[in-house]
């Protein structure tokens, strides 16, 4: 069974086909989704799908790039999600500052910082979004030594790695280790102790090779499962077994 750990099937890209698509991946031996939300309206489709479907999961809460729609009634939504038992941790929630015309950083910030203390509360997992906001995202993980979360698609050095390795946290991986030029994720995989690896496809972005450039969804899992494969020596089948109860494990699903 294959867990894929970071999925968007509220996305348009599926609006066309989404119930075809997600009943595909279910036959194909993908035994999990964790569907990840980015606002008020992603959140609310996502617990939706999990009610749905059986093996579909979901995480809440405002991405940066929404961070200008973070208001005190986000606060109450995200405490009102949580209280479904489907929804296994706030995110996906962070830091971008790939765009110019990207939420102000100050504003993304003060935004993930109230997601931040409310998971702590809530003792809830997160799941971080780092894009080209390393030092801003480690300091607030310094910050909160007690929270627990995963930082998916993974993006930074080794280093950093390993301290967010010693501080317990989770790193996922996309299809992004099948590419190329992927040296540095490549190097942080190796690295990466088996039992705090996640696979994840975020599709319908991040296809892996050779489907690169193509709509991702999670029949595409297995491309990243062989790839941990072949730089753990294991069988596909282990990398499997064992990026799924990683899974489970970080998310406390039985």
């Amino acid at each position: 069974m294959l867990f894929d750990t970071h999925a968007h099937y509220t996305d348009e890209a599926f609006d066309a086909d989404r119930d075809a698509v997600i009943r595909a991946v279910h036959d194909s031996g993908v035994g999990l989704v964790m569907n990840s939300s980015s606002d008020e309206k992603s959140s609310r489709e996502a617990v939706a799908l999990a009610e749905k479907y059986d093996f579909i999961y979901a995480s809440v809460g405002w991405h940066p790039e929404d961070a200008a729609g973070f208001s005190e009634r986000s606060l109450d939504l995200i405490r009102e999600w949580v209280r479904h038992p489907k929804v296994r941790a706030i995110g996906e929630i962070g830091l971008d500052y790939h765009y110019e015309d990207a939420a102000p950083r100050e504003l993304q910030k003060e935004v993930l910082e109230r997601q931040l203390q409310l998971a702590l509360e809530l003792k809830m997992p997160v799941v971080i979004h780092d894009r080209e906001a390393h030092g801003d995202c480690m300091a607030l993980v310094r910050s909160y030594p007690e929270l627990t979360g995963a930082f998916h698609c993974f993006s930074g050095s080794a280093e950093m790695a390993k301290e967010l390795l010693d501080r317990g946290w989770y790193l996922g991986f996309t299809g992004v280790i099948t590419f190329k030029n992927a040296r540095k994720a490549l190097e942080v995989l190796e690295m990466c102790p088996l039992d705090r690896i996640l696979i994840e496809t975020d599709c319908p972005y991040m296809a892996p090779v050779p489907h690169r450039g193509e709509r991702n969804d999670s029949r595409l899992l297995p491309f990243m499962a062989a790839k941990v494969a072949e730089l753990k020596g294991l069988t596909p089948d282990e990398a499997a077994r064992v990026t799924t109860e990683n899974g489970k494990r970080f998310f406390g699903i039985e």
